[in-house]
């Protein structure tokens, strides 16, 4: 899994979040429209992955596509942007991957790490549950801003 952290980076989480979707949805249609209630789809499919018996580093992969979903709805249903963590910055190593999902209120939360957690642990780390009782997501139906820095350039971490 260390390879794959080398080439993430915010830029590409959107683009791996609908490899993910191109791949699950390719067999079976699966409602994953990037919205609050798919998570439940998701949380099913990593029960799935346990029930076959792999590992976490047989499925790395998939979970780094399936953790760059979850971030994908924080961004569209609660108005978080990806950032990339430099190496040194103290989230990285708390993390262990090199993004995050900044939220509105400039929290940075860790979809990818929340996935492992849920495919190591079981359905008490729910993916759904983790949206719904998400701090700092935008109220519903408002207009999405861009965060910003206070030097007025888009948020990332430094």
């Amino acid at each position: 899994m260390d390879r794959e952290n080398l080439t993430l980076s915010a830029a590409d989480m959107g683009r791996h979040a609908g490899e993910f979707v191109g791949r699950a949805t390719a067999r079976a249609r699966l409602p994953l429209d990037y919205t609050a209630a798919s998570l439940r789809v998701v949380d099913r499919l990593i029960d799935g992955l346990r029930q076959g018996g792999a590992g976490r580093e047989d499925v790395a992969g998939p979970l780094i596509g399936i953790g760059a979903y979850v971030g994908e709805v924080l961004v569209r249903e609660a108005g978080a942007v990806w950032v990339d963590i430099p190496p040194e910055h103290l989230l990285r190593s708390v993390f262990a991957h090199p993004v995050g999902s900044r939220m509105p209120d400039g929290r940075v939360w860790n979809p990818l790490g929340r996935t492992v957690n849920r495919f190591e642990i079981g359905p008490r780390e729910s993916l759904q549950t983790y949206f719904l009782t998400l701090h700092g997501r935008r109220p519903p139906r408002s207009r999405r801003r861009p965060v910003r820095a206070p030097d007025g350039r888009a948020a990332g971490l430094r």
